[in-house]
């Protein structure tokens, strides 16, 4: 542009003008309320609709929740102290119920001097798990104690010796070396058959008989030593059970005392004598004082209860010890005896153990050898588990046993969830990849257990698990319940979790699956390296959703026997002191699960962000 043209043309400006800030309502908060609350009248109305609805239904809850009652040994102490304070017996909260069950609540009848066990298992899980989950930022070497930490987690949480969780860990290091040696000579399918085979032998073959040759050694090592302990706990503990029940006579009259100094302030109170304000803030602190000597009791409790225990432990461990040899010698006799009870039944019943189960028509004198033949059985397994259970006592090297009647609480449901989703994962995938399959058995047979399994409510297999699954194990064995709900609840989540993985690999365009084989890369290469990536990011969201599902159906194991949270509010409410309470417990049980959920919906969303490759 020439100078003159420069000059003639006044309206170009020659220089920027300062920035300046945009207007109030075109920025922040005031331009969101405008665009999302108040764009036109409709919105208008529904705003002010809205607002009114949650100003009724905070105005209702806040006070309730906030102005609630926290230091209280029943409901009708809460009610009381509520009116004390001026307000209804209903306007509050009675939170002293989850300030006296909290502990409960979260684990159950687990034994209270042992709860570092299952907060050390939990602090443990987010250790283990940090591989799997920040993969690009923790060293891949922690991704080995990832492997022994289910392990590990079974033995805090169930005690008992130290080598029985390394031989079940053992066994899936066999079969692994089972299938590396059989995998070049008759290929991958025989291999993973062998190393089936060569684990469940070791499970149900080696393990046993090892375990109960430790014990055995460990226990004769021991025998000596045991028998002066014993006898010496025998001698001491009566003398701390009678200290520890004048101690709980002592708080026993001190909460008597607590409680009729609360009783004289209520009715100084009621009566409206003396300042009233006063009297609200001595009251707080009698209620204060009052729960310190309850909790003081409870402790005292559980001290004599614990202390009872291993009184009635030593005097049964002494017992057992005194007639060892005696059993060890009468077992050869005793199984002499059940094998010629035996040869004397007819042929076809040699293993039978009960007459009544005998066809119709069988003599008296045979129903009578039966009978004869089957106490002689149950005399020998009497005798045995005598003495294995002697010696376990006797030989344990480790934590001491939990049995799962004991666990509960939320701890039994994250016990159960966390289970099922990490086993039911891997379940999942090869299910899906077994429904895509061009073998014909193998496809029908996934096809079949998927629909099977889909097809009836969880609750029947929880029932199934609690009632029909020892039916289909060897004989004599008793699988515990905990771990059948366990294998139920994965069982079940991955036929879900097959067909949402199934989805994510229709998803998939044919030329990835045409990619790997250009590549030259044989199946599972293919799948673990090219396929299974893509299908599983785009499987993520129905994945969560399954695992979130999953872990808030653990609430149905109430229905056969075990105590969850839900189980142990039933409970709870069934007591004296609270009985007529609802929602303090289910609100703090809410609570509990939406932590856990919401957690696992932020990482999928995060997961869902971190794997995201579409250019833009």
């Amino acid at each position: 542009m020439s100078d003159t043209h420069a000059q003639t043309v006044r309206y170009v400006r020659e220089s920027m003008l300062p920035e300046q800030e945009p207007p109030l309502a075109e920025k922040g908060a005031v331009k969101w309320i405008r665009e999302n609350l108040f764009s036109g009248w409709m919105n208008i109305i529904l705003t002010v609709v809205s607002l009114y609805v949650i100003f009724l239904v905070l105005s209702g809850f806040l006070p309730w929740m906030f102005g609630g009652v926290w230091n209280a040994g029943s409901l009708n102490e809460c009610r009381e102290v509520l009116a004390a304070n001026g307000g209804d017996a209903h306007s509050g909260a009675c939170w002293a119920v989850v300030e006296d069950r909290w502990l409960q609540l979260l684990f159950g009848f687990y034994p209270p001097e042992f709860y570092w066990r299952p907060i050390l298992t939990f602090l443990l899980m987010f250790v283990a798990l940090a591989p799997v989950l920040y993969s690009d930022q923790v060293p891949r070497p922690f991704l080995a104690f990832t492997a022994i930490y289910p392990f590990l987690a079974a033995w805090l949480i169930w005690g008992g010796a130290f080598w029985t969780p390394t031989l079940v860990f053992l066994g899936f290091i066999v079969g692994y070396v089972a299938f590396r040696l059989i995998a070049p000579i008759a290929g991958q399918i025989a291999a993973v058959t062998a190393a089936i085979v060569a684990t469940v032998v070791w499970w149900m073959v080696v393990t046993p008989n090892v375990s109960d040759g430790l014990y055995r050694m460990v226990g004769n090592s021991r025998f000596d030593s045991a028998q002066v302990e014993m006898t010496n706990q025998m001698e001491t503990l009566p003398q701390v059970i009678a200290e520890i029940e004048e101690q709980q006579e002592a708080v026993a009259a001190e909460i008597a005392d607590a409680v009729a100094e609360k009783d004289a302030i209520l009715a100084r109170i009621e009566e409206g004598s003396g300042d009233i304000s006063a009297l609200r803030g001595e009251l707080d602190t009698t209620m204060q004082g009052l729960t310190a000597l309850r909790d003081q009791a409870s402790s005292l409790s559980q001290e004599h209860f614990r202390v009872g225990q291993v009184l009635s432990g030593a005097r049964s461990l002494l017992g057992n010890l005194a007639t060892l040899e005696e059993r060890e010698a009468s077992l050869p006799d005793a199984r002499a005896e059940v094998d010629v009870l035996r040869e004397a039944l007819p042929r076809g019943l040699r293993n039978m153990t009960n007459p009544a189960l005998a066809p119709e028509g069988t003599p008296p004198e045979v129903l009578d050898q039966i009978d004869a033949y089957g106490t002689a059985v149950n005399n020998v397994v009497t005798i045995e588990d005598g003495i294995r259970t002697t010696y376990q006592q006797l030989g344990r090297i480790g934590l001491e046993p939990v049995d799962s009647r004991e666990i509960g609480g939320f701890m039994l449901a994250v016990i159960i969830g966390v289970a099922g989703i990490v086993l039911s994962m891997p379940l999942g995938i090869l299910l899906a990849l077994g429904r895509q399959s061009d073998l014909f058995i193998i496809n029908k047979t996934c096809v079949a257990f998927i629909e099977t399994i889909r097809g009836v409510p969880l609750i029947v297999w929880l029932f199934t698990a609690s009632i029909l699954l020892n039916y289909f194990l060897p004989p004599g064995s008793n699988l515990d319940l905990v771990v059948r709900v366990i294998i139920m609840v994965t069982l079940f989540a991955a036929a879900y979790i097959a067909e949402v993985i199934r989805g994510g690999l229709a998803a998939l365009p044919k030329g990835q699956y045409e990619a790997a084989d250009a590549l030259g890369l044989d199946y599972w290469k293919s799948m673990r390296l090219i396929v299974l990536p893509q299908a599983l990011k785009i499987s993520i969201p129905g994945i969560v959703n399954t695992f979130i599902g999953l872990f808030k159906d653990t609430t149905l194991v109430v229905f056969i026997g075990l105590l969850d949270p839900v189980g142990l509010s039933n409970a709870i409410r069934a007591s004296t002191d609270w009985n007529g309470i609802y929602w303090e417990l289910f609100a703090f049980i809410g609570l509990l699960f939406f932590a856990f959920c919401f957690s696992m919906g932020r990482y999928s969303l995060y997961l869902e962000k971190k794997l995201q490759r579409e250019h833009r």
